[in-house]
Protein backbone atom coordinates (compact mmCIF):
# COMPACT_ATOMS: atom_id res chain seq x y z
CA UNK A 1 0.00 0.00 0.00
CA UNK A 2 0.79 3.29 -0.84
CA UNK A 3 1.45 6.64 2.12
CA UNK A 4 -1.72 7.74 0.02
CA UNK A 5 -4.13 5.20 0.58
CA UNK A 6 -3.84 5.02 3.94
CA UNK A 7 -4.09 8.61 4.87
CA UNK A 8 -7.13 8.93 2.81
CA UNK A 9 -8.79 5.71 4.37
CA UNK A 10 -11.33 6.97 7.05
CA UNK A 11 -10.35 4.80 10.48
CA UNK A 12 -11.84 5.58 13.80
CA UNK A 13 -15.24 7.46 14.49
CA UNK A 14 -15.13 8.71 11.06
CA UNK A 15 -15.04 4.84 9.39
CA UNK A 16 -17.99 4.76 7.03
CA UNK A 17 -21.02 2.72 8.27
CA UNK A 18 -22.98 -0.06 6.78
CA UNK A 19 -26.91 0.88 6.53
CA UNK A 20 -27.29 -2.27 9.04
CA UNK A 21 -24.74 -1.06 11.62
CA UNK A 22 -26.64 2.99 11.40
CA UNK A 23 -29.77 1.00 11.90
CA UNK A 24 -28.17 -1.27 14.72
CA UNK A 25 -27.08 1.76 16.77
CA UNK A 26 -30.06 3.63 16.84
CA UNK A 27 -32.22 0.60 17.75
CA UNK A 28 -29.81 0.81 20.70
CA UNK A 29 -30.91 4.38 21.16
CA UNK A 30 -34.17 4.08 20.87
CA UNK A 31 -35.26 0.89 22.33
CA UNK A 32 -34.31 1.18 25.74
CA UNK A 33 -35.59 4.97 25.98
CA UNK A 34 -39.15 3.68 24.55
CA UNK A 35 -38.92 0.82 27.40
CA UNK A 36 -38.12 3.31 30.04
CA UNK A 37 -41.22 5.98 28.76
CA UNK A 38 -43.39 3.14 28.89
CA UNK A 39 -42.93 1.80 32.44
CA UNK A 40 -42.86 5.60 33.76
CA UNK A 41 -46.12 6.20 31.65
CA UNK A 42 -47.53 3.34 33.17
CA UNK A 43 -46.62 3.38 36.52
CA UNK A 44 -47.71 6.66 36.59
CA UNK A 45 -44.64 8.53 37.69
CA UNK A 46 -44.94 10.86 34.87
CA UNK A 47 -48.61 11.76 35.32
CA UNK A 48 -47.00 13.11 39.20
CA UNK A 49 -43.60 14.71 37.40
CA UNK A 50 -46.18 16.43 35.08
CA UNK A 51 -48.39 17.42 37.94
CA UNK A 52 -45.26 18.35 39.97
CA UNK A 53 -44.17 21.10 37.46
CA UNK A 54 -47.36 22.51 36.53
CA UNK A 55 -49.35 22.86 39.74
CA UNK A 56 -48.11 26.77 41.09
CA UNK A 57 -49.45 28.23 44.35
CA UNK A 58 -52.03 30.35 42.07
CA UNK A 59 -53.24 27.21 40.75
CA UNK A 60 -55.12 26.67 44.04
CA UNK A 61 -57.73 29.38 42.74
CA UNK A 62 -58.63 28.29 39.43
CA UNK A 63 -60.46 25.10 39.67
CA UNK A 64 -59.33 23.22 36.28
CA UNK A 65 -56.11 23.17 37.76
CA UNK A 66 -57.24 22.22 40.95
CA UNK A 67 -59.12 19.48 39.92
CA UNK A 68 -56.42 18.14 37.17
CA UNK A 69 -54.09 18.22 40.58
CA UNK A 70 -56.29 16.31 42.91
CA UNK A 71 -57.04 13.69 40.76
CA UNK A 72 -53.57 12.75 40.26
CA UNK A 73 -53.22 12.68 43.65
CA UNK A 74 -56.52 10.35 44.36
CA UNK A 75 -55.47 7.94 42.26
CA UNK A 76 -51.70 7.87 43.40
CA UNK A 77 -51.92 7.91 46.54
CA UNK A 78 -54.75 5.05 46.62
CA UNK A 79 -57.67 7.33 47.77
CA UNK A 80 -58.96 5.74 44.61
CA UNK A 81 -58.60 2.46 42.35
CA UNK A 82 -60.22 3.45 39.56
CA UNK A 83 -58.23 4.88 36.22
CA UNK A 84 -57.83 8.81 36.22
CA UNK A 85 -60.59 9.12 33.29
CA UNK A 86 -63.22 7.28 35.26
CA UNK A 87 -63.54 9.89 38.11
CA UNK A 88 -65.73 12.91 37.74
CA UNK A 89 -64.83 16.28 40.22
CA UNK A 90 -68.17 17.88 41.45
CA UNK A 91 -67.28 21.42 42.81
CA UNK A 92 -69.63 23.09 44.65
CA UNK A 93 -69.63 26.96 43.47
CA UNK A 94 -71.40 27.91 46.30
CA UNK A 95 -69.17 26.93 48.87
CA UNK A 96 -66.72 29.86 50.51
CA UNK A 97 -63.07 29.73 49.29
CA UNK A 98 -61.57 28.48 52.62
CA UNK A 99 -64.00 25.31 52.86
CA UNK A 100 -64.88 24.71 48.72
CA UNK A 101 -66.36 21.18 48.53
CA UNK A 102 -65.34 19.00 45.45
CA UNK A 103 -67.76 15.78 45.65
CA UNK A 104 -65.60 12.93 43.71
CA UNK A 105 -67.57 10.69 41.68
CA UNK A 106 -67.17 7.26 40.14
CA UNK A 107 -68.09 7.37 36.35
CA UNK A 108 -69.65 4.19 34.65
CA UNK A 109 -69.94 5.36 30.89
CA UNK A 110 -67.49 5.14 27.55
CA UNK A 111 -64.67 2.61 28.58
CA UNK A 112 -65.29 2.43 31.98
CA UNK A 113 -66.50 -0.28 33.78
CA UNK A 114 -69.88 -0.73 35.77
CA UNK A 115 -73.82 -0.17 35.59
CA UNK A 116 -74.40 2.17 32.54
CA UNK A 117 -75.25 6.15 33.46
CA UNK A 118 -74.90 5.50 37.63
CA UNK A 119 -72.61 8.08 39.07
CA UNK A 120 -71.87 6.51 42.59
CA UNK A 121 -70.11 9.13 45.18
CA UNK A 122 -67.24 7.78 46.26
CA UNK A 123 -66.31 10.48 48.77
CA UNK A 124 -65.96 14.49 49.09
CA UNK A 125 -62.82 16.74 49.06
CA UNK A 126 -62.75 19.60 51.25
CA UNK A 127 -60.67 22.60 49.64
CA UNK A 128 -59.19 25.52 52.13
CA UNK A 129 -57.64 27.22 48.95
CA UNK A 130 -56.09 29.98 51.21
CA UNK A 131 -54.34 28.03 53.43
CA UNK A 132 -53.56 24.82 50.67
CA UNK A 133 -55.35 22.10 52.93
CA UNK A 134 -56.87 19.27 51.63
CA UNK A 135 -59.39 17.76 53.63
CA UNK A 136 -61.46 14.06 52.89
CA UNK A 137 -64.64 12.51 54.15
CA UNK A 138 -63.55 9.12 53.01
CA UNK A 139 -64.69 5.75 55.08
CA UNK A 140 -66.31 8.45 57.89
CA UNK A 141 -69.13 10.37 55.48
CA UNK A 142 -69.10 13.72 57.01
CA UNK A 143 -66.37 13.74 59.22
CA UNK A 144 -62.89 14.85 57.22
CA UNK A 145 -60.09 14.27 58.18
CA UNK A 146 -56.26 15.07 56.13
CA UNK A 147 -55.75 12.57 52.93
CA UNK A 148 -53.12 10.38 53.07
Amino acid sequence: MSKKTILTTPRGPFKKRTLRQHILRRLALVLPISLLVIVLAKSGVLDTMADRYTFKPESWFEDTALVRHLRVLVTHNGMSHDRPDCLLFVVNGNDAPTATRIDVMQKHSGTCPGPKDELPKLFTLRIDRLNKVIMSDQGSPGTFHPIP
